[in-house]
């Protein structure tokens, strides 16, 4: 069964750091393009950062140069580490995963940012 979960997401001040990691299962992770999307109340899910299957990374303008994702194959597990949070980062954080036609999703982490 294809499972993303991710995890480590939480309540922090502006300024601060936190690390969201999605472990995959299931999956051929090597060959997957993984990305992180987020979403509030209202609005669309929009794209944060993503990485391909070779190590290429692409940004949403608004998080570039306080986001960084990577990836661990070996682990089957991609991160998302946000340096510099803001208020407007508050939003549900999903973990996604595309292998051909094949789109998978996480359940969600919450990240909460306080002004």
């Amino acid at each position: 069964q294809r499972q993303l979960v991710e995890s480590g997401g939480g309540l922090v001040q502006a300024g601060g750091s936190l690390r969201l990691s999605c472990a995959a299962s299931g999956m051929f992770f090597r060959i997957t393009d993984m990305g992180w999307y987020r979403q509030t109340p209202g609005k669309q899910r929009e794209l944060v950062a993503s990485i391909t299957s070779g190590g290429s990374t692409n940004y949403a303008d608004s998080v570039k140069g306080r986001f960084t994702i990577s990836r661990d194959n070996s682990k089957k597990t991609v991160y998302l580490q946000m340096n510099s949070l803001k208020p407007e980062d508050t939003a549900v954080y999903y973990c996604n995963g595309v292998q051909g036609g094949l789109r998978d999703w996480g359940q969600g982490t919450q990240v909460t940012v306080s002004s």
